[in-house]
Parts: structure tokens; sequence; C-alpha cells
């Protein structure tokens, strides 16, 4: 393993393909300031589910896990200016911080965000009788993984596209024995990800500023 290159080549891939940007440079460093966990995604990873959002044309999104609002940043600016962005955030005060993030953004208006247990709050999104999302996002408790892509799976239509994070885990997601519950939590999302005949799936391997992990990609081929 090489941290050091893998970090060299992720700012030399920043700078050429993402480059300088004030709001979201501030929203980190708001982040940091509030004492948030540095474990948001990088740019560029955050260009690349922008761009996947774009893609996909998405006018809905949901985001299970929000943190201080950095990938909701770069998934809102992808949508059109009717659309909406739904963000679960379990911590009140990290809220905070999401909201001050997201309106020094200027996209506040297309944020539903909501606070509490994800779980908590993707049951009452299915009592309000959410419609589906065109793009599901789930960076949240990795134990909970499996759960959160049963409720993508409920919140989806055919075309839906899903990507979880973190799920490599520097390897260690090949390790059966290993009893971190974060590694068992993405474990037992990929048994039930090749399981599922609704999807169609892949998994990146990614290495940067944040190490060795990586993201699965999913495409809802067949309804419910």
């Amino acid at each position: 393993m090489c941290p050091e290159l893998w970090r060299s080549i992720d700012r030399y891939l920043t700078e050429n393909l993402v480059g300088a940007d004030p709001a979201l440079d501030r929203a980190l460093q708001a982040n940091a300031m509030a004492g948030l966990p540095p474990v948001d995604v990088t740019p560029t990873l955050g260009k690349l589910l922008h761009l996947l959002a774009r893609i996909q044309g998405a006018k809905s999104i949901l985001e299970i896990g929000t943190l201080g609002g950095y990938s909701t940043i770069w998934l809102a600016r992808a949508l059109p200016p009717e659309g909406t962005l739904v963000t679960l955030e379990v911590d009140a005060q990290h809220a905070e911080v999401v909201s001050a993030n997201l309106t020094r953004a200027g996209l506040r208006s297309l944020i539903d965000l909501r606070v509490g247990r994800a779980l908590d709050s993707l049951s009452q999104l299915h009592r309000e009788g959410a419609e589906p999302f065109d793009l599901v996002f789930i960076d949240a408790d990795k134990p909970n993984n499996p759960a959160y892509f049963e409720w993508a799976l409920r919140f989806s239509r055919l075309g839906t596209i899903i990507i979880t994070d973190n799920v490599v885990r520097e390897g260690s997601v090949i390790d059966a024995a290993n009893a971190d519950p974060r590694v068992q939590g993405a474990r037992s999302f990929m048994q039930r990800l090749s399981a599922e005949p609704r999807v169609e799936a892949t998994a990146i391997q990614t290495v940067g500023d944040k190490g060795y992990d990586g993201f699965a990609l999913a495409l809802v081929t067949r309804a419910g």
C-alpha cells in the first residue's frame, strides 16, 4: 500500500478536475470548527455523486446520513430548481451546522433536513406516502446498511440508482471473523445486495485522502 501516493494523486485529481469551491471549502471548515469527524466524501467522490445525479436527471434524492452536508451540497447542485433532496441526520447539533452550510451555499430551499434516527425518519417518510426517489445515497451508521438498503428499495422505482459508501473498509469486508459491527454491516449489506433480484449492482474500490475503501452502485431494474 502507498497511502502517501494515494493522497498525492487525490490532490492532483482534485486540483485538475474539481478545483477550489468556496461554498464546499467553507462547509468543510465549518464542520471542523464544530468538531464533526472528518469523514466526508472526498472532493472527487463528491463530484462523482454530482455527475451521477445529473446523468440520472434526478429531481428527487434521498440521502441517508448527512454529517455536515458536504455530500448534500454536491447532490443538491445537480437538482433542477423544482427538485428536492431529503437528507437524514441523527445529531441535532450536526443538523445546525448542515443548515448553515446549505444556507451559505444557496441551497437550503431545496433541502428537507430531518433530524433523528434514520430508521425512524424513513418510517415517517413511508407514513407520509413519500414518492419514489430517483437516486438514494446511503452513508450513515454502517451496521444498519442492510436495513437502509431495504428502505432504499421501498422508496425506489425502475431506474432508481442506489449508492452505498464505505463498503470495503480497508479490505476488512472479506474477513468474516472481524467482529467490528461496521465490517459486519458491510458484509451483511453485500450479501443482501448480491441476493436482490430487483437490482443490477457493482462495487468500486477507492484509494485517496480517506485511505482504502469503496462504494457500491445499484440500478433498480425490476419492479418490487
